[in-house]
């Protein structure tokens, strides 16, 4: 099952009490305050781990505390740090704060490590609180309550190129002819239920990653079809390949296909509409009406974007399309829209 959004509760550790105690040993005769401070409490921590590609885990502990600290001791003891709590999530993900909608953290980089509530201080012990004129305070502080958050996690996958396009369009078919990915392939709609990440490698032995989310169709927007929710995944890619079926089989136009998809993208963000795209003409093989090509490669070319012609099935066309991506997102001063949307 693919989670890409939850809400869970992290409360820190509380601080322990500070102790009050005097000292009461043989040979000494004018002992004093001697209780110790409380320990501090434990933080919980979230670092980005890549041996986690979705937020399942937290639908079954949607809570994490870290523990208390120790309360303080006679004899100037000071209690024991509350142990913090470590917790898992997938690069890519963004922490809110869910109550107030401000971004706590973005992970994008693996291992990377951000404490999203703090312990709390430990108390002071009555040794702290002895001065010349009152040598025998039998005050002492409690320890400060951990804090508490309620924390939403979104997940956006880190991928350089999206494939985007309606049900059907070739998106599964092409992700498994140029990587190893192996998502389910059939002719009906909404084969893709979730987003699929492949690797792909070039001729000179350098890696783009590409995202398969599932299709989109008209009032996408509006809820219809899986609506668009997955959209998230694409926002943080440097590339869309925008593909479009170009043979009879699918019993739409090629044109209108190409308008509907691109006003989906509009409708979701201004800035996912901005990015560069390529248009992909998809079953060429298949197509045995020219000048529906020919009349999507115009439209393509009033909006400057770049025309492919491929059959994922043949196999044709892929070598210069991957040629032409991977020089898009390899290029040095390729840049990505990482800014996270509340």
């Amino acid at each position: 099952m693919f989670v890409d959004e939850v809400t869970i509760r992290v409360n820190g550790g509380d601080g322990g009490n500070g102790c009050m105690a005097f000292r009461r040993e043989k040979f000494v005769p004018k002992g004093g305050p001697s209780g110790g401070d409380g320990g501090r409490g434990g933080d919980v921590v979230f670092y980005a781990s890549i041996h986690h590609n979705t937020l399942l885990h937290f639908r079954f502990n949607p809570e994490h505390s870290a523990e208390r600290g120790r309360h303080g001791e006679g004899s100037n003891r000071t209690g024991r740090n509350g142990a913090s709590v470590e917790v898992p999530v997938p690069l890519g993900t963004i922490a809110y704060d869910a109550d107030t909608g401000e971004l706590l953290h973005d992970f994008t980089t693996a291992e990377e490590r951000f404490v999203v509530a703090h312990g709390g201080r430990g108390g002071r012990g009555n040794q702290h609180f002895a001065t010349p004129t009152h040598q025998a305070p039998t005050h002492h502080e409690p320890g400060r309550p951990g804090q508490e958050r309620r924390v939403r996690l979104e997940l956006k996958l880190l991928a350089d190129v999206g494939l985007v396009g309606f049900p059907n369009a070739g998106k599964s078919t092409l992700i498994s002819r140029i990587s190893a990915a192996r998502p389910k392939i059939a002719d009906y709609p909404f084969t893709t239920l979730e987003p699929n990440l492949g690797v792909v490698q070039t001729d000179d032995l350098k890696t783009f990653v590409v995202a398969d989310i599932p299709g989109l169709i008209e009032g996408a927007h509006e809820g219809h079809g899986l609506g668009i929710q997955f959209l998230r995944h694409i926002e943080r890619t440097r590339l869309l390949l925008h593909l479009v079926d170009v043979s009879e089989m699918s019993g739409r136009e090629p044109d209108h296909d190409f308008d509907v998809i691109l006003e989906e993208l509009a409708s979701f963000s201004d800035a996912l509409a901005a990015k560069t795209m390529f248009v992909v003409a998809t079953k060429i093989d298949a197509a045995q009406d020219p000048k529906r090509v020919a009349s999507l490669q115009k439209k393509a070319s009033k909006k400057g974007m770049k025309f492919f012609k491929i059959s994922s099935v043949a196999g044709t066309g892929l070598k210069p399309l991957l040629r032409a991506v991977a020089a898009e997102v390899l290029r040095p001063d390729a840049s990505t829209s990482s800014e996270p949307q509340s």
